[in-house]
């Protein structure tokens, strides 16, 4: 038997039956990743297997250096033959890695090739992934279509032009629907410089002269229209922590005037003004029946002398830490409650340690009123958490503090057309994880009951959520 097959990940049979009979064969809804529309519409042909892998995936890069791999051979100018080489040295020394096992699951399911990735065999795989990638087969459509991608949400800068999503819209030939998704990064920049010209680019785009916390307010909220109309149901913050202070509107506008004439504002000054944008925000959303994203807790680019060679978004990125989370989670859903204000919402945690925290945080704002079953979500395990043990320690918190049965699941949170099957490993996990606690005893071996749970957690609960 293979290395990859049915009851890879699974060690009891009832998650092998589950696996099989119902989440195997599911939709994916891929409702967060970072590919660009562009691409996609323009479907262009990969020139070799590294560039489709390694190029861009800070994921593997980690691995590589952390296997004594010379940055040349990275992010470098080596041949992308000695990028493959060194990357398929690295994946023998990665067992107990969730990468060993994408890779070989990437390697199954997209080029149909059952042997496991290592020193003695690069150069053949290579080859046949090569050969491969000359067909239609593995251009960006065909791959996403292969994966049985029903909705694929990017990631977009909310003066983004959506103009590759709206051509994507038009053309018939394409039946996957690719969304925006609103990620307004830029109105919560510390950058004086870099938040006065994005305030002047958000001036000039929506035609709103903006002087005051008001102005900002209307003008976000003709971009928030703009996404909507090109099928945006989503929207995604990507803050270091979540804390809250409250403060009226005479306050917030005089914070926020400050630092629009490029004055410096004190730490409580800039989290009032955080706190005003997310509820202001929170307000637009709810309006438009969006679902927010708040993707918190990780802390970026440590290594000064690697984001002086390389940028951001190169692999020097860890799980951050933060004092008085349950006070300030609590709090700012709070806000956005008691202004009707809060939207559907899901929290992604990256510090595990925090799983609990988040859990019951959310619990104390679930509510039927727009008859959706757990409008706030507790986002699946995400980043560093993207692996067996993540994704089961935030499965069972969940699971202990609220209701599974609602969860609206994975997602790919990637930049490459072939991690789709990271949906595959989650419900492989997911499986074993509830065929383990019937075979235990713990829950009854209810056929109807259980195939349910996994077709809503798989694909269902996310189809209803968002009303694509």
């Amino acid at each position: 038997m293979s290395f990859i097959n049915d009851r890879f990940m699974i060690n009891n049979e009832v998650g092998c039956r589950l696996y099989s009979e119902v989440a195997k064969s599911l939709p994916v809804i891929d409702y967060h990743c970072h590919l660009n529309a562009q691409e996609i519409y323009e479907n262009k042909s990969f020139s070799d297997i590294t560039e489709l892998w390694l190029s861009g995936d800070h994921y593997k890069w980690r691995a590589m250096r952390a296997n004594g791999i010379p940055e040349n051979k990275i992010t470098g100018n080596a041949t992308v033959a000695e990028k493959f080489q060194a990357w398929a040295e690295t994946v023998e020394s990665s067992y107990g890695n969730p990468l060993y096992h994408w890779t070989h699951l990437e390697l199954d399911f997209y080029f149909g090739i059952q042997e496991n990735l290592g020193s003695h065999n690069w150069h053949e795989i290579m080859d046949s992934c090569n050969r491969l990638l000359c067909q239609d087969d593995f251009k960006p459509r065909s791959l996403i279509s292969r994966s049985n991608v029903e909705v694929v949400c990017t990631t977009d800068s909310p003066l983004d032009s959506l103009e590759y999503h709206k051509r994507l819209q038009e053309d018939s030939n394409f039946t996957t629907k690719v969304l925006p998704t609103f990620r307004p990064d830029e109105v919560f920049e510390e950058d004086l410089k870099a938040f006065s010209q994005f305030i002047n680019k958000l001036s000039e785009l929506t035609s709103v002269k903006i002087h005051d916390f008001s102005d900002f307010s209307k003008a976000i909220g003709k971009r928030v229209d703009w996404f909507h109309e090109v099928g945006c149901r989503i929207s995604d913050h990507g803050p270091i922590d979540i804390q809250y202070l409250s403060a009226t509107e005479a306050e917030v506008d005089i914070v926020f005037s400050r630092k629009l004439k490029g004055e410096k504002i004190n730490k409580s000054e800039s989290i009032v003004l955080s706190s005003a944008i997310l509820i202001m925000l929170a307000k637009h959303y709810k309006e438009h029946d969006w679902a927010m994203q708040i993707h918190f807790g990780a802390i970026r680019s440590n290594n000064t002398r690697m984001k002086n060679a390389l940028g951001i978004n190169t692999g020097f990125d860890s799980i951050s830490d933060q004092c008085h989370l349950a006070q300030g989670l609590n709090g700012l859903l709070d806000a956005m409650a008691q202004r009707d204000s809060l939207p559907k919402t899901i929290i992604y945690n990256l510090n595990a340690s925090y799983n609990d925290v988040v859990a019951t945080t959310i619990a104390n704002f679930q509510s039927g009123e727009d008859g959706i079953k757990s409008p706030i979500q507790f986002g699946s395990g995400w980043w560093f958490n993207d692996t067996r043990r993540g994704m089961e320690n935030q499965l069972n918190c969940l699971a202990d503090q609220g209701l599974l049965m609602n969860f609206i699941g994975m997602l790919t949170d990637s930049r490459s057309f072939i991690s789709y099957t990271r949906h595959d490993y989650f419900r492989r996990i997911l499986c074993n994880l509830i065929g383990g606690w019937v075979e235990r005893g713990e829950v009854p071996d209810n056929k109807k009951v259980l195939s349910k749970i996994i077709k809503n957690i798989c694909h269902d609960n996310a189809k209803n959520y968002f009303s694509f």
